[in-house]
């Protein structure tokens, strides 16, 4: 095996050990991946008919206020001044979100100032105010408000989650956005913007290194192949970005994921809905959400004669599906703390990103939490000399 590192996934946390490792220290990189293309759930390509590039694994925005993590994809790629906004659909009316003073004004057909709405809002929390639910069905309540509440989270939660909000933790939504000014971007952060390029360009000139070799419909956990588990343990360090409980063989049991499933079609139509990101908080309504993704790119030269939307449903993952969000109960935490410990007991092997930490990371995040493992862990190790400590996995 001719390989210093070996780095299992190829999402953003793994395609940024990659790349440093191979510019900064030199190191001849293996990056494994089991799917068929690089970039994990970040992944887009261009949608054969219309040529609109579709976001595989759902809408994905970039957006950061690390000034690191900035100046760090600025080297791949150059962004677009794409702002994010969302829109909800409630009862045939479409209403800006977050929940702004433009939403709170349209909803009650009213004219509310700052001060106004906010009173509005503490006076409808009720007898919940100023108490402590356990629940997040009562905690919504008391943040925002029963009808609001009910209207715009109530359902899309429960849709999410597939559970009623009353048999759900209150630390789900310990708070919820609202906006006391007519500001309805999305994000807060400093910067923000779509790859000009789209993903996949950027993500393949973060890989395209001569130090850095890319082996694709690769499972780390087969044997067959020299970059299996089996024939790296123990021989070379590892970064691992897939399951957690997956590379223990789930000894301690599987770990709890909701997931999404992507419904996508083509429409003879120039614009379906008139914006990227369209909720659905009714109940009468499966989907959570609707994509359609020629809005991502305005600037972009799309054909007029079809638009590409995708609905998004989701559900509690099972077994073979596509895990995307930690469910995080208590349960889950105990088993972590037990991974957390095996972790520490493999030699040279560290975890990180999404499903090697269980945690829901945004993409800055995924990015800056790998520059912190290489500064912390790699280099040193290599660099120095210093023992690799194992681990990686909080709980």
């Amino acid at each position: 095996m001719n390989a210093d590192l070996v780095v299992v996934g190829s999402g953003l946390f793994g395609l940024t050990i990659a790349e440093r490792a191979a510019t900064e220290l030199g190191l001849k990189v293996a990056l494994i991946d089991r799917r068929r293309h690089i970039g994990g759930n970040a992944y887009s390509e261009r949608e054969e008919r219309t040529g609109i590039e579709v976001h595989r694994y759902g809408a994905h925005l970039f957006h950061t206020s690390n000034e690191r993590v900035w100046e760090y994809v600025n080297r791949f790629t150059a962004f677009t001044n794409y702002v994010h906004r969302v829109y909800t659909r409630h009862q045939d009316e479409v209403y800006p979100m977050p929940i702004n003073l433009g939403t709170i004004n349209q909803f009650f057909r009213s004219a509310h100032g700052p001060a106004e709405a906010k009173a509005l809002i503490q006076e409808q929390a009720g007898e919940l105010a100023g108490t402590d639910p356990e629940n997040l069905n009562d905690k919504g309540i008391q943040l925002i408000g029963r009808p609001l509440y009910e209207a715009f989270i109530k359902h899309y939660t429960g849709k999410q989650w597939q559970t009623d909000p009353k048999d759900l933790p209150a630390s789900i939504i310990s708070r919820l956005p609202v906006r006391y000014t007519y500001d309805n971007r999305y994000f807060n952060d400093t910067h923000e913007g779509l790859p000009v390029d789209g993903y996949t360009a950027w993500l393949e000139r973060m890989a395209d290194h001569p130090n850095i070799e890319v082996h694709l419909d690769t499972d780390f956990f087969d044997g067959e192949h020299a970059l299996s588990r089996s024939a790296v343990m123990g021989q070379v360090p590892v970064v691992y970005t897939g399951p957690v409980d997956r590379y223990f063989d789930f000894a301690e049991g599987d770990l709890s994921w909701r997931t999404i499933d992507l419904e996508e079609e083509v429409l003879p139509i120039e614009d379906f809905q008139g914006c990227s990101v369209m909720n659905y908080p009714d109940d009468d309504v499966r989907f959570t959400r609707i994509h359609e993704f020629r809005h991502f790119h305005p600037e972009r030269d799309y054909t007029k004669d079809a638009t590409v939307i995708m609905r998004e449903f989701s559900r509690f993952a099972e077994k073979g599906d596509e895990p995307y969000y930690p469910v995080n109960t208590e349960v889950d935490r105990d088993k972590l703390r037990k991974y957390r410990d095996l972790a520490r007991g493999e030699e040279s092997v560290l975890f990180g990103g999404r499903l090697g930490t269980y945690k829901y990371l945004d993409m800055h995040m995924a990015i800056g939490s790998a520059l912190s493992m290489f500064d912390n862990k790699l280099r040193p190790h290599f660099e120095r000399g210093e023992k690799l400590v194992s681990g990686g996995v909080d709980a």
